[in-house]
């Protein structure tokens, strides 16, 4: 009884209990025309899930009866705002092409909560079921952050063992996966290490605060103010040229330690910034849930001064323990899985899958895993052909017990690349053979 109430207490710091809660019935969804490139012969709805959230619905006019429910990446950390949905409607227009009917959720807030989402995305789905009728299948796509979202709905949803899902399969694509305790670790690296290097966030003449905490609530510090302050210190926003020796030398340091790429720099310091205000300080009471007591840096000029001048922060259990509660996957679902991760992706460490799958196999789910990896250098979309060859073999899988392999997804990606790929610039970029690394080889441990 004492552990159920501690989960309870868990999942109430981060603003979501675990199961889906009781609301008023929404007003039902309103006709609203469907932006481009999602198909003209398409019929689009929008409206409010009685929570707070937004959504969009888009059905084509050949509608296959399949149903795929879109769990969107980030998080914002501004309120829900319906744009926000309509821009994933927009990206991922293919889905509508090929054939399947689209729904996706802004979820109820703005901030961190995993479980919470995950309901949004179930309570979504009741709705569309309620209006437009039950489909033959049921498809779960989580992107970036979403593909938590989705791997957590998964497992509330469609348990390992349980009574029968909503959902038929899970598709997880560019995925922050593991959960956020171990996903954001090298943020706060990045904040300690950036730090020690420019002394700039904060600036000695600043209130000093833990940089775990994001940044103090109080603060006017903008998007734009950070983004001066990384430009002052390491050159990041002028050619290289332009850069002085000091500046150049920086910016290798923080690169070479924390083993991001420039061109993410200034974005994964803003979520290591903004969302960890919001996680921390809204989301946590104010409690810890990152450490790095015992982190090894290594890759800068002089590695020995750096890890005796770096903070140390230990991390506060119960703030680790809520955010776990919230966000860490058991691997415990029936849904036969699919995922994609370019191997060089800015913003989701490629690592973070083989996390997922050593979680998976610990479950004794990891049969029901099938991951594939292309050799794209982007994370907020990836190659047309590849989204309908993952629904499509995932369908097969269900529909006719054809369990996929990389090389049949690629050969699939592959045969769709005429219908999909008109332009000529996406192409198919699986690598069958390619498999990640631990996370552990680019993110330091830390002391248990």
């Amino acid at each position: 009884m004492k552990k159920r109430l501690s989960i309870l207490a868990a999942f109430a710091l981060i603003g979501a209990a675990p199961m889906l809660s009781a609301h008023a019935t929404p007003a039902g969804p309103k006709a609203a025309a469907c932006p481009s490139p999602v198909p003209e012969a398409a019929r689009c709805y929008t409206g409010e899930d009685g929570t707070g959230a937004l959504y969009w619905i888009a059905i084509p006019k050949d509608w296959n009866r399949v149903l795929v429910m879109h769990a969107h990446g980030g998080p914002e950390t501004g309120p829900p705002k319906l744009e926000r949905s309509e821009e994933d409607l927009k990206r991922w227009a293919v889905t509508v092409k090929a054939g399947y009917a689209w729904a996706g959720s802004t979820y109820r807030r703005g901030g961190y909560g995993v479980t919470m989402a995950a309901e949004d995305t179930e309570r979504l789905r009741r709705i569309f079921v309620r209006h437009f009728g039950q489909p033959r299948r049921t498809l779960l796509h989580g992107q970036s952050y979403g593909a938590g979202v989705a791997a957590k709905a998964a497992e509330l949803y469609a348990p390992a063992g349980g009574a029968k899902s909503p959902y038929d399969g899970l598709m997880l694509t560019s995925g922050v996966l593991g959960g956020g305790n171990s996903a954001y670790d090298f943020r706060l690296d990045l904040r300690v290490v950036y730090q020690y290097v420019c002394h700039n966030h904060p600036r000695p003449d600043e209130p000093q605060y833990p940089l775990w905490m994001g940044l103090p609530l109080e603060s006017k510090l903008t998007r734009a103010d950070l983004a001066a302050r990384v430009k002052e210190c390491t050159g990041v926003g002028l050619p290289a040229a332009q850069r002085t020796p000091e500046q150049a030398a920086r910016l290798k340091t923080i690169l070479s330690v924390v083993k991001i790429q420039e061109r993410s720099l200034v974005g994964h310091l803003g979520w290591a910034t903004w969302l960890f205000q919001d996680l921390v300080q809204k989301r946590l009471g104010g409690r810890n849930p990152f450490g790095n007591i015992g982190a090894v840096y290594s890759g800068s000029a002089d590695d020995a001064a750096l890890n005796a001048g770096v903070l140390r922060y230990a991390a506060d259990p119960q703030a680790k323990g809520a955010l776990a509660a919230d966000s860490q996957p058991t691997g415990r679902t029936a849904l036969p899985t699919v995922g994609l991760h370019a191997i060089d992706d800015p913003t989701a460490f490629v690592e973070l899958e083989n996390s997922y799958r050593r979680i998976r196999d610990a479950a004794g789910t990891g049969n029901l895993l099938v991951q594939s990896f292309s050799s794209e250098r982007e994370h907020s979309y990836l190659s047309d052909s590849e989204y309908p060859a993952l629904f499509a073999a995932l369908l097969d899988w269900i529909d006719k017990g054809e369990k996929p392999t990389p090389e049949s997804l690629a050969q699939r990606c592959k045969a769709l690349m005429p219908r999909y790929d008109t332009d000529g610039k996406n192409g198919c970029h699986i690598q069958p053979q390619w498999q990640p690394a631990a996370l552990e080889s680019r993110v330091p441990p830390r002391a248990p």
